[in-house]
């Protein structure tokens, strides 16, 4: 078992240029209740299935445990899935030595980009390109298992 530690933010720059990889993701939950997440999801050819637990007080860290799983039981899987499914392509960029993740979503969600570090603990420092915005560490509406009960297109601009 695992504790995943992250920070997340908002992207307003140009981060393609800086990308070292890119992967498309579709991902669906059969459980998304604020105390856990179950997810599966479909990375490329590769499956997983993801259980998350409820985020500590500061937002950060949070019990993750996931399992490879085979591709076409991912996708049957996906047809079991409460409504809403997430599409996004993720690009891995590295910055001075830390790994970015960045999320740039598809469908309903459209026009929101998100870039996600994982720490090795809650204290350790992030180095900020000039393409990170603002930080949504802890706040839920940027979660995925709730961007896909309330996309980004439904909020109000």
């Amino acid at each position: 078992m695992k504790i995943e530690i992250e920070r997340k933010f908002l992207v307003t720059g140009d981060f393609k240029s800086q990308a070292v990889k890119s992967h498309h993701i579709t991902q669906g939950y059969l459980c998304s209740v604020p105390e856990r997440t179950v997810r599966v999801r479909i990375m490329d050819i590769f499956a997983f299935l993801t259980i998350k637990g409820k985020n500590n007080l500061s937002g950060l860290s949070r019990f993750e445990w996931e399992k490879e799983i085979p591709l076409n039981e991912a996708k049957e899987l996906m047809k079991i899935c409460e409504p809403g499914i997430i599409e996004k392509k993720r690009y891995e960029v590295v910055y001075q030595g830390q790994h970015f993740e960045v999320d740039e979503f598809f469908g309903e969600n459209e026009g929101l980009i998100l870039a996600e570090i994982e720490l090795g603990n809650e204290n350790q420092e992030v180095l900020k390109p000039d393409w990170l915005g603002e930080e949504v560490t802890g706040k839920s509406e940027y979660y995925n298992a709730m961007l896909r009960k309330n996309p980004y297109s439904s909020w109000k601009k």
